[in-house]
């Protein structure tokens, strides 16, 4: 019976990859709904800055999807294994997004007035860190580079947590204000982290 209900899957279109790209486009949404109402006028008096933010809070939500289906699978036997590649890589492309919209759409690529927010907003390099990290991560998650790169592909790969702890920071620090959901999400963050150690653990021998 699974032999057949995977081979028709497989007959009607719906392959693994098929159903990644499916679901990373459908999750391009929230973009395409931004861009179009930013363009109608519909995201207030500064639709720039309302993209800019909303990308961002997008790129850690996906982050943290991702970090969530190890955990799933381990301690609640929730497969969903299929899906941490395109999260993953829709954290980067909204990252990406985010980062696109300071420095072109906001700063108009100005060096000298990146250079200064740089260099007097420290939450800025958390989030420059974080995208950096995150590149290679998107660039080695094909088939291809997973073959290439061998017994070392899961140690880089493992970087994704620092990422998130570095995106955590950066959100929790771009406020002068009081906001809860950064927090919230760096909760998370610390929680699965804990996992991580959990998985680590080896259980005692019985005597």
């Amino acid at each position: 019976m699974s032999g057949r209900s995977v081979s028709s899957r497989q007959k009607n279109g719906f392959t693994p990859v098929k159903r990644q790209v499916l679901l990373y486009l459908f999750f391009l949404a929230p973009f395409v709904f931004d861009l179009t109402a930013g363009v109608m006028g519909n995201l207030g008096p500064d639709p720039a800055h309302y993209c800019l933010h909303d990308f961002g809070r997008y790129a850690i939500r996906f982050l943290l999807l991702s970090l969530a289906i190890t955990p799933l699978k381990r301690f609640a036997g929730v497969d969903l294994m299929l899906w941490r590649r395109p999260l993953g890589l829709l954290a980067f492309t909204y990252a990406a997004l985010h980062i696109f919209f300071y420095v072109v759409v906001i700063r108009h690529v100005d060096t000298h007035v990146l250079w200064r927010d740089v260099t007097t907003r420290p939450f800025l390099i958390f989030g420059l860190l974080t995208f950096l990290i995150l590149l290679p991560l998107a660039l080695t998650s094909t088939r291809k580079t997973i073959k290439a790169l061998g017994r070392w592909w899961r140690p880089l790969h493992r970087l994704v947590y620092g990422a998130a702890i570095l995106a955590s920071i950066h959100y929790m620090i771009a406020f002068k204000t009081w906001h809860v959901q950064p927090f919230v999400y760096a909760a998370l963050v610390c929680i699965f982290l804990s996992f991580r150690l959990i998985r680590k653990g080896r259980t005692p021998r019985r005597a």
